[in-house]
């Protein structure tokens, strides 16, 4: 059977219980039809690009489906009459991807640099400042400047 990679947007006002219904209904409708949905996954709620029908988040759940080509129709056609899905997108893929997808590794990867308290320059020791400044110069202890060598230098009409 062909594989597919499913992702449905749901209203931001939706309630994670009601996308919860959502997920089990498109699963429902997968194995009533001989399929079956192998990986589900909920990446909560995120901000849109641009707005859709007036939303400017929505919640993301991503499922990796089993399924033939009637199912993902039927899947479709539901999610089209449903006022809580936003925007769907289905894609036939060759193989489904084992493991966490590239957005659950990057919320990891966020959480780990939260944990560790780096990427912020307000945590760098001395306030994040990069040096004393000189009298509204940006110069700090390098001293005054100084002319560079090739310039030209400056004549006057007097000679």
């Amino acid at each position: 059977m062909p594989l597919y990679e499913h992702v449905f947007l749901a209203r931001q006002d939706a309630s994670p219980q009601q996308v919860e219904e959502l997920t089990t209904q498109v699963t429902g409708v997968v194995e009533g039809l001989g399929g079956k949905v192998t990986k589900t996954e909920n990446w909560g709620v995120r901000s849109l690009t641009y707005r859709i029908n007036k939303n400017r988040k929505a919640h993301f759940v991503l499922m990796n489906i089993d399924a033939p080509a009637a199912a993902i129709a039927e899947i479709e056609r539901q999610e089209r009459i449903s006022e809580d899905v936003i925007r769907y997108l289905s894609v036939r893929v060759e193989e489904l991807e084992e493991g966490p997808s590239a957005m659950m590794r990057k919320a990891d990867r966020d959480r780990e640099r939260d944990d560790r308290g780096g990427g912020f320059r307000g945590d760098r020791e001395g306030g994040g400042f990069r040096g004393e400044r000189d009298g509204g110069g940006f110069r700090g202890d390098r001293g005054p400047r100084r002319p560079r060598e090739d310039a030209e230098t400056p004549t006057t009409d007097e000679e």
